[in-house]
């Protein structure tokens, strides 16, 4: 559920944390660069550290504004230890392609990532807790929600949602062609960009679907990740 940024709306907070410092060029500290790429994606990387020990462990998301809110099992050790309120690190990565150089070393990817810092917090509220998990079902497939048997109280109660509020974030984004060597440009070595992409195929039923039931009509257009 992507909130549109005003053009008033300042840069993002940013701290030698978030400082873009190899290829400062790609990057950005612009809410709205930031947003895009968040709205384009919707698996989310959470990294964390309990007792000494770093974890990463991925998560579906959707974003109301600053805040994401994130979605597990409440029976999940390591949901369990963000319910605490502790600082986390959020990432999203989107990739557009491989870029493919002349030469091993200049070969790269095409790109748009997001890192986020914050502290995510447990929603324990049931109301609170089944909009955010309508904003992360909304920012799946928009339609389904709606379509779907919501959550029971017992349902409600075996999952953990998460608030987490952007305080800091950084964007990075990679386009366009490979960069070799100039003294390379004289090979005769395929060079370019072998574009990647994420889309649905045909809908497959559940095998006990009755025949009359019509796909719906979010399934009925194509689903494809918006390419950068």
């Amino acid at each position: 559920m992507a909130t549109v940024m005003a053009f008033w709306e300042p840069l993002m907070q940013q701290t030698d944390r978030t400082e873009l410092k190899r290829l400062p060029e790609r990057g950005s500290h612009d809410p709205a660069v930031i947003y895009a790429v968040l709205d384009a994606g919707f698996l989310a990387h959470v990294g964390f550290v309990s007792d000494g020990q770093p974890f990463v462990i991925p998560t579906l998301y959707g974003r109301d504004g600053t805040t994401l809110y994130l979605h597990g099992s409440a029976a999940s050790r390591t949901l369990g230890v963000l319910e605490q309120g502790i600082r986390i690190c959020v990432t999203v990565t989107l990739v557009d392609g491989l870029v493919l150089a002349r030469s091993a070393f200049h070969h790269s990817i095409n790109y748009r990532s997001v890192l986020a810092l914050g502290t995510a917090r447990a929603i324990s509220e049931p109301a609170r807790k089944t909009r955010a998990l309508l904003t992360i079902s909304e920012h799946l497939l928009a339609g389904r929600w709606s379509d779907a048997r919501g959550p029971t109280r017992q349902e409600l109660a075996a999952t953990s949602v998460l608030e987490f509020t952007i305080e800091e974030a950084s964007a990075k984004i990679r386009r366009g062609p490979p960069k070799d060597d100039e003294e390379d440009y004289a090979r005769r070595t395929w060079a370019g960009v072998l574009p990647l992409s994420l889309e649905s195929k045909s809908p497959i039923a559940d095998e006990r679907l009755p025949d009359d039931i019509p796909l719906p009509p979010y399934l009925n257009r194509p689903w494809r990740l918006p390419v950068g």
